[in-house]
């Protein structure tokens, strides 16, 4: 079976808003156009995949069950949209210098291995320019999603393929999976 494309998204202020370290489904509040960007992408084909740090977990501000009531809650909301995504996340301070952490693209690469992505024809897709450089690291086309608050300017050296101010940007850059790829959108 050939491999498919694949959309990888940070979670926090990327899909969902970021409010911090997040604890509380009640907090849970998906970005405007969210829902039906990330339904088009699954109806051509790409696999939907979350790929997040949370160092609240690593850090002792949340626990490991608030981060996966948190995570039930954005999968139950998505899942009502007719959304399947996969997600794979750091649970590590940043002083645990782990390999799971962004920039590092140990997630991207796992979650493809799993999943069967084939990372040269996907997306990573951030708020963050550590998204951007893991994104840039495991092979895969990056978009920056720069909101007002967020103010991180890309080097020279670290650069995204696509900077955009909403996902309505995001859906016309990733118009469709790359021809030739084959897949079953309903696998």
């Amino acid at each position: 079976m050939p491999q498919r494309p694949g959309i990888f998204l940070d979670r926090d202020g990327t899909v969902i808003d970021d409010t911090g370290y997040i604890g509380d489904p009640d907090l849970v509040h998906f970005l405007p156009g969210v829902f039906p960007a990330l339904r088009r992408f699954q109806n051509a084909g790409y696999r939907l995949v979350v790929i997040s740090n949370q160092s609240g977990i690593g850090r002792g501000v949340i626990t490991q069950q608030q981060y996966e009531l948190v995570a039930q809650r954005i999968a139950d909301d998505l899942g009502q949209q007719g959304i399947r995504i996969a997600t794979y996340y750091c649970p590590h301070s940043p002083d645990d210098r782990c390999l799971c952490r962004k920039p590092n693209p140990y997630l991207l690469a796992h979650a493809a291995r799993d999943l069967d992505i084939d990372l040269s024809c996907s997306y990573m897709i951030g708020d963050r320019l550590t998204d951007v450089e893991a994104g840039a690291a495991a092979g895969c086309k990056t978009i920056l999603l720069r909101q007002s608050h967020v103010h991180e300017v890309p080097s020279s050296s670290l650069s995204p393929d696509y900077v955009c101010p909403d996902w309505t940007c995001i859906s016309s850059v990733i118009a469709s999976p790359p021809a030739g790829v084959g897949f079953d959108p309903g696998s």
